[in-house]
């Protein structure tokens, strides 16, 4: 899969050489579910992504403790029946070792917790999904309503298969586009306006980098000869 040792290895190994997306870890599923989730289904959900490896977390947020249990309850069940189909199977490990859990009290407890989590996967089994779709901060791929699941994106319906993992989420999406872009900046300026110059000089000054400062004093000079400015000339230590 994407988030292979080898593939993580392998960007490693590019890095710096060339531009890479991001290290991806294991891979993650988070499910917010509410009391109008199917538990079977949810549990479903989380084994599905538990079988990428022994390091794959399933995070579990609830409003219903009711829901919660029965989850607890049924999904060590269907990893056994799992690995008992298929030979080598991870889901029994991964869900032992990184399987959570988590009941709250409301919704906004729900998305507070699930943004800390930020899942490299998240879907949402409850009511209101736009009131999810707009509240939810950090995720790498949301998954909206039962119709929908995590192999879907993975396999068929997904805009990408490289998502943030470890946290990632944070501060970025998934692969797009936008990754194979280079972005450039440029300014000009007119040189009657005086104020940029003089406050860059006078940060420049207060921390202590003169020559900084003096690539405004040249051009202040030039520009504006004989007139005073508040650029901390007189007080910098030199």
């Amino acid at each position: 899969g994407i988030n292979a040792e080898y593939m993580g290895e392998a960007k490693r190994a590019l890095f710096g050489r060339v531009g890479i997306d991001l290290f991806a870890g294991p891979t993650e599923i988070g499910i917010i579910a509410d009391e109008t989730a199917d538990p079977y289904i949810v549990a479903t959900d989380l084994v599905s992504q538990a079988e990428h490896g022994v390091g794959s977390p399933a995070w579990l947020v609830s409003t219903s403790e009711k829901l919660a249990r029965e989850v607890a309850e049924i999904t060590p069940k269907l990893c056994e029946e799992l690995a008992r189909d298929v030979k080598g199977n991870a889901s029994p490990v991964s869900w032992r070792d990184f399987g959570e859990i988590v009941v709250v009290d409301s919704r906004k407890e729900a998305v507070a917790v699930s943004d800390i989590y930020c899942p490299e996967h998240l879907e949402v089994h409850a009511k209101d999904l736009n009131w999810w779709l707009h509240n939810l901060a950090n995720y790498g791929s949301l998954f909206l309503g039962e119709e929908t699941c995590v192999t879907y994106g993975d396999k068929t319906s997904g805009p990408n298969h490289v998502l943030p993992t470890k946290g990632a989420a944070k501060y970025t999406g998934g692969l797009s586009v936008q990754k194979y872009l280079k972005v450039l900046t440029y300014q000009r300026m007119d040189k009657t306006d005086y104020k940029v110059g003089e406050a860059a000089a006078r940060i420049s000054r207060y921390e202590g980098m003169e020559g900084h400062a003096r690539s405004w004093d040249v051009r202040g000079d030039k520009y504006f000869p004989g007139r005073k400015f508040n650029d901390a000339r007189m007080t910098a230590k030199l």
